[in-house]
């Protein structure tokens, strides 16, 4: 383990860096650029001496002809030529999973930007890291370039988050953004996102919600000290939104996030992952495109709101930087907040009702009763409809091929749970009344 002491003040605090995509790059490139004025800062040098990645030939924008290459990370982790190993490489297991915890088990600090493997193995890691003195720093896993894993982890002191929540996933701000403002689908949007580099080939990690669930279960273990459970995460994405979901939210005075959210009470801890109804006078309903925000809820402060770019090398590159910075000053705090044998094992809370109601969107045949035969199974399950919304301009296209037509009907519920709402919709299905399925959104009252 590096000895932080005024001993080692001028000594170089030298960095092995695995994974040299956009943000690992990106950091290489600012770290030559701006050698001197971080050592003026710093008191101390802060040199890249060795890189791995998958090919030497590919041309990166950057110098790294003086670099020690290595093929395999695993060994880059190990070699005595590095202070500090940098994982950029992605992935919850394999070669990124191995070198962290080879350099960890060492002793040696790391840095990773790597959510899936912290949603996967931070307990195990972080105890790897308690037990061999290192250093443990993940700022650039959750939100890009929002310091919110230093805010949790330093900054609050001693006060107590009830609920944290926000928008995490920049993909999905994008879509959503350009389709409330631009009157254009999911599909058309996201063919766009993937065009300027804002969503991958295959999107589905993104788009369904899972990146955003591995970023929460973080975020959950950090603000309530339960163990890391993204298993535990209801999570839907927003690949069925379309736009009568949109005009309706307009409408009304909502726009639609992909929030994850997780709450505590004396029952446990509620995690979940969904497109949601927001007020659009809500500070949350102000951050757009690619950015992200994440809101805590604490006794002392009330709610803090963190926004900024959530992906991109150089918003992920500077937040791997502040880890850096913060190793190289001698930081120390436990990875996830308290000591790994501190966390409590996680307690999923059962289902509540749901204040803020639900958007019910349904394709009902065009038949005589079945709005009424619909309103009835709901009031069997002691649902309350608010207000039910029939528009041409809100059709959805039909699904049946034969068979009378359908109507696109749109119903907002007061409050309820959403076991119930779900029962009574399964069972308006099998009564044949409505083709496909029905669109379900929370409505949240921030």
């Amino acid at each position: 383990m590096q000895d932080f002491g005024d001993n080692a003040v001028a000594t170089p605090l030298r960095l092995g860096v695995a994974g040299l995509g956009n943000v690992g790059a990106t950091l290489v490139s600012i770290l030559q650029r701006d050698g001197i004025e971080l050592t003026k800062k710093l008191g101390r040098q802060i040199v890249v001496t060795a890189v791995a990645a998958r090919s030497r030939s590919r041309d990166r924008g950057i110098d790294i002809s003086g670099l020690e290459w290595f093929d395999d990370p695993v060994a880059l982790a190990k070699s005595e030529n590095i202070d500090l190993f940098v994982e950029l490489i992605g992935g919850e297991d394999g070669p990124a999973y191995a070198a962290v915890k080879a350099a960890l088990e060492i002793g040696r600090p790391v840095v990773t930007a790597n959510k899936a493997l912290l949603a996967k193995h931070g307990v195990s890691l972080a105890k790897i890291a308690e037990e061999s003195g290192a250093q443990l720093g993940f700022e650039a896993a959750v939100a890009g370039g929002i310091p919110v894993i230093k805010t949790l982890r330093e900054g609050l002191g001693s006060a107590s988050i009830a609920r944290v929540y926000g928008i995490m996933n920049g993909t999905c701000n994008y879509i959503l953004t350009r389709m409330g403002n631009e009157d254009i689908s999911f599909a058309e949007c996201l063919r766009d996102a993937q065009a300027l580099g804002y969503a991958e080939a295959d999107p589905t990690f993104d788009v369904e919600g899972f990146d955003t669930a591995h970023k929460l279960s973080i975020l959950a273990t950090l603000c309530f000290g339960y163990e890391i459970a993204p298993d535990k995460i209801q999570v839907e994405g927003i690949s069925k939104i379309t736009q009568a979901d949109i005009k309706v939210a307009a409408d009304l005075g909502y726009k639609i996030k992909l929030l994850g959210m997780a709450l505590r009470s004396e029952d446990g801890i509620e995690q979940r992952v969904h497109p949601t109804f927001v007020p659009k006078t809500s500070a949350i309903a102000g951050v757009d495109g690619v950015m992200n925000a994440v809101a805590l809820e604490t006794d002392h402060v009330h709610e803090l709101l963190l926004a900024g770019p959530g992906a991109g090398g150089p918003p992920t590159a500077s937040s791997v930087l502040s880890d850096i910075l913060d190793i190289a000053r001698g930081t120390r705090v436990p990875p996830l907040g308290v000591p790994s044998q501190e966390l409590m094992p996680y307690k999923q809370a059962p289902a509540r009702d749901h204040d803020g109601g639900f958007y019910i969107r349904i394709n009902a045949r065009d038949v005589p009763g079945a709005l009424a035969a619909i309103a009835t199974r709901m009031g069997e399950r002691s649902i309350s409809i608010e207000s039910v919304i029939q528009r041409p301009d809100l059709r959805v296209k039909d699904e049946v091929i034969d068979g009378p037509p359908t109507r696109t009907v749109v119903m907002l519920t007061q409050k309820t749970q959403e076991s119930a709402v779900r029962e009574s919709l399964a069972q308006i299905a099998t009564d044949g009344f409505i083709v496909g399925e029905p669109q379900l959104i929370r409505i949240e009252l921030l």
